[in-house]
């Protein structure tokens, strides 16, 4: 069945109230106009016959429209019920218009009798066929019967109190009489039909407020008829019947109602109260008995009984008759019904019985019922599958006697425990040994079910977890294990550490070891051949330490042992000094014999410092980031070796955070400044340009020193935006100087760290910042060392070909002191050398180096590229490097990295370099 959607919309049911209010005012404006006789008895006549036929109309329409929301037989039900109302309109206005002055009817397509038959068929029809999945076609035909029942039962007390006295005095009793006094017969056996199905839909389906008004409109109807019938036996079929004519309008107004209610679609049935279902059945006996009533009353007055009165009782004998034979009918039906459903329940409570028993048998659960002493009442048949024993052996037995005595006791504690409380439940872990003698960690869930006769004992549900266990303690064993070694990690040796600390208190000692150049050995012979590498250095110092020492790997290349030195505090020197040594041979992975070397520090728990309240895991981390600290101490000094902590290094550490963060906050605060160095063309003599050097006037410690804060800004990575910030300022002031010059170009050097070089976008920032000062591409020269070019080759060479299609120059700063071959200044677009100081300031002492540095300078003019001599501060050094051909120079000998006002000075005015004439 369809239904419009649209119909669930709020606005669709508050028009539908308007359109009731609607036809209530014009029905109550008619009453009113019609009692008061306003238009006299012709316009009166007139007036009701149209208003009814409009009515009629109106009804059939809404009827019809009803139809179109559905589909099947609903959409024919509705249709017919539509039908029905047009040709009961059509054959009352032909009646009514039999009256008007001129006498003569309009009836067009039939007499109003044919009408009323028409009615008669289409509208009960048109009920039955409504479709109902809660109303079958016996209870239907039975609501036909029930109400021909109180109909002829209401027919006949209207006989014999009614029409036979006015019979008897002469009425007119024709067939036009009769017609009318079908019509209410008619009209209370439709009522009686949909009073019938009215609670069926409210109780099934929660709706049928659509019927109810059509059932109300059909009572409207009924009493307008009947009104008409006692009219016709007093008299004047018109006296006084103009209202009786708004029964009929209102009875139209209803249907129309009804047909025009929005659909709401299926809500929450309505449980119809059992007393209104019996009332409802109970109606059709009580009519027919007051109809024998009055048969009887009857016969007793006149002393003879009519033969419309006999024929009555006959008819609702037979109506009687019909009505149990479907009552038998239905009665049979139900009675199979519900043999099929008790046999239905059964196959389905037999079915859940193997169900459940199916699954109590398969499940990986072992279900046993036992007494409170561990008697076995019931086992399950998965016990054979789960521990290997037959049901039938563990029957009748103590299940105490088949464990070992510890999972005995704990059971039977377990069992006293539960038996006091009913219901109550309790788990515990016991061990349950398999038949073929392996011993199993099984989880048993105690139920206490003492209290019901169904099982009158202790259900015991067991299950098997063996493997869960197994699994646990392997999950376990990986949390705590390194997976390349097999040792402990740092979180386990942290916590051994921590309970040897609460164990021998002072007397523990941790060393912390690093190999020396690994990550050499992976970037060259690749990560598998480092963690071959790392799995024999292991097994060599698990060689080294003793039987009661802990070996772990901290990760990557980092190892610690926890050695309890006891009363011997030179135990652990010896330990160190044993690794050293084996590790002194070389390494076979491979085909390749590897030297490796390590760097070893010693933290001793003696010198902790003491801090009241300090738990054993507080002093376990500390005694380990103390032989960390040692460790690096001995790394700075070569490595190789073993260093032992000492309170000095910690207080370093403590000076690197501090520096770190000042650091961090004068990036913030903006307290870092330029120095420039200008650099000096040596054919010309004049200032082309300037290398930006960043300085740190620290408000408490004063200048610092660019060696001690650039490699911490490089190892936390705030080197990249102390670079981005070195470059956006370097050029804006070098735009600011050139035009102060009038236009005159400055060149300006910066540089560059690896962190920067690391940067996916770093060629998109230098284009941004040369955007935004305005600063020339060409002159601006990016200087990097030669680090940069040896590592990540590609990504780097993608970076510096970005960077050279801006339209910079790059230039490779402290040259001839890195690794950088020939290969790599042919493969990369560098544009300038800068030759170290480390060479220049030998110039003309040691006749090797100032080979070298001609063969520098030689090599920069053979591969186009200009020469940077820095460093210089004598007047030798500065004629040596015109003599070979350097093309600029910088040093102390021109001037020392000057602020930006000084540097400007010496842009615009010109350096003091007289000293070179």
């Amino acid at each position: 069945m369809a239904v419009n959607r649209a119909a669930h919309d709020p606005d669709v049911a508050r028009r539908w109230v308007r359109l009731c209010v609607a036809v209530g005012s014009v029905v109550a404006v008619m009453a009113i106009l019609i009692g008061a006789g306003v238009g006299g008895p012709r316009g009166d006549h007139l007036l009701t016959a149209w208003t009814l036929l409009f009515a009629a109309g109106a009804a059939a329409v809404a009827c019809a429209w009803r139809s179109r929301r559905f589909t099947g037989r609903a959409r024919w039900g509705w249709s017919m019920l539509g039908l029905g109302m047009a040709v009961w309109g059509y054959g009352q206005f032909s009646w009514l218009t039999t009256f008007l002055p001129n006498g003569t009817p309009v009836a067009l397509l039939g007499t109003p009798h044919l009408s009323v038959l028409a009615m008669a068929a289409l509208v009960p029809a048109g009920l039955l066929i409504l479709p109902s999945s809660s109303q079958p076609l016996v209870n239907r035909v039975r609501s036909v019967l029930d109400g021909l029942l109180i109909a002829t039962s209401l027919f006949l007390v209207a006989w014999v109190f009614l029409l036979d006295p006015r019979i008897e005095a002469g009425a007119t009793t024709g067939l036009a009489f009769y017609v009318k006094a079908f019509l209410p017969i008619t009209e209370v056996v439709i009522a009686t039909m949909i009073v019938y199905m009215l609670p069926q839909q409210r109780r099934h389906h929660g709706c049928g407020s659509d019927l109810a008004f059509v059932g109300a409109g059909m009572l409207a109807f009924a009493i307008s008829d009947a009104g008409y019938v006692f009219l016709d036996l007093i008299g004047d079929p018109r006296t006084g019947s103009t209202l009786l004519d708004m029964g009929w309008v209102a009875g139209f107004a209803l249907v129309l109602m009804g047909a025009a209610r929005p659909f709401t679609g299926r809500i929450a049935p309505i449980e119809v109260p059992q007393r209104v279902l019996t009332g409802v059945v109970l109606v059709p006996y009580l009519a027919m008995l007051t109809a024998l009533a009055a048969s009887v009353m009857y016969h007793m007055q006149n002393g003879h009984s009519h033969p419309f009165v006999t024929y009555s009782r006959s008819f609702l004998i037979l109506l009687i008759v019909g009505r149990q034979l479907l009552t038998q009918l239905e009665n049979r039906a139900l009675t199979r019904n519900l043999e099929n459903r008790v046999a239905d329940r059964t196959a389905e409570l037999y079915a859940r019985e193997q169900h459940f028993h199916a699954l109590v048998q398969q499940s990986s659960d072992v279900v046993t019922v036992v007494t409170p002493e561990a008697d076995v009442i019931y086992q399950s048949d998965s016990v054979q599958r789960v521990f290997g024993y037959a049901p039938r052996t563990l029957t009748n037995r103590r299940l105490t006697q088949l464990l070992e005595p510890e999972s005995a006791l704990r059971l039977a504690q377990a069992l006293r425990q539960v038996a006091g409380r009913p219901h109550a439940t309790t788990v515990l872990e016991l061990t349950v040994p398999h038949r073929d003698g392996r011993a199993r960690q099984a989880e048993m869930t105690i139920t206490n079910l003492l209290d019901d006769p169904h099982v009158s004992g202790l259900v015991l549900n067991t299950r098997d977890i063996s493997e869960r266990m197994e699994l646990q303690e392997q999950l376990v064993h990986e949390a705590y294990h390194d997976s390349l070694t097999q040792l402990a990690n740092r979180a386990l040796f942290r916590d051994r550490t921590a309970a040897a600390l609460e164990r021998s208190g002072d007397a523990v000692t941790v060393l912390h070891l690093d190999l020396d150049g690994f990550k050499r050995v992976n970037d060259s012979l690749g990560h598998l051949a480092g963690d071959q590498l790392l799995v024999q250095v292991a097994d060599r110092i698990r060689n080294c330490v003793r039987g009661d020492d802990m070996l772990a790997r901290f990760g990557a290349d980092e190892f610690g042992v926890l050695i309890d030195t006891g009363a011997d505090e030179q135990s652990a020197e010896l330990v160190a000094r044993r690794i050293l040594d084996d590790l002194d041979a070389p390494v076979a992975v491979g085909d390749r014999q590897i030297h490796v070397r390590a760097s070893i520090g010693l933290a001793a728990a003696h010198l902790l410092e003491e801090h009241d309240g300090t738990v054993p895991a507080e002093r376990a981390e500390q005694l380990m980031r103390n032989a960390d600290l040692a460790m690096h101490a001995s790394k700075a000094s070569g490595g190789g070796l073993f260093s032992s902590y000492r309170s000095q290094m910690r207080e370093g550490l403590v000076e690197r955070l501090e520096l770190e963060n000042d650091l961090r906050g004068a990036l913030e605060r903006s307290e870092l400044k330029l120095h420039y160095q200008p650099t000096i063309d040596l054919d010309t003599n004049e200032v082309i340009g300037f290398e930006a050097l960043v300085r740190w006037p620290h408000p408490v410690r004063g200048m610092i020193n660019p060696l001690d804060f650039i490699p911490i800004a490089e190892a936390t990575g705030l080197i990249v935006p102390l670079g981005n910030w070195v470059l956006r300022e370097a050029c804006r002031q070098a735009v600011e100087w050139s035009d102060a010059a009038g236009g005159r170009p400055l060149k300006m050097s910066v540089n560059v760290s690896v962190r920067q070089f690391d940067q996916p976008d770093y060629a998109e920032s230098v284009a941004a910042v040369l955007a935004e000062t305005g600063m020339p591409a060409a002159l601006l020269c990016l200087e990097m060392t030669e680090s940069v070019l040896m590592s990540d080759t590609e990504a780097n060479l993608e970076t510096l070909v970005q960077l050279k299609a801006l339209g910079l120059t790059l230039a490779i700063d402290d040259f001839g002191t890195g690794y950088s071959s020939l290969a790599y200044l042919r493969r990369f677009p560098v544009d300038t050398l800068k030759i170290d100081r480390s060479f220049v300031e030998r110039l003309g002492v040691i006749a090797d180096d100032t080979a070298l540095t001609d063969t520098i300078v030689r090599l920069g003019k053979s591969l186009g590229m200009a020469t940077v001599a820095e460093g210089i501060e004598e007047f030798g050094q500065l004629a040596a490097l015109r003599q070979m051909g350097c093309g600029f120079a910088q040093g102390y000998y021109f001037s020392r990295p000057v602020p930006a006002t000084e540097a400007g000075r010496l842009f615009l005015e010109g350096a003091d370099i007289t000293q070179t004439a």
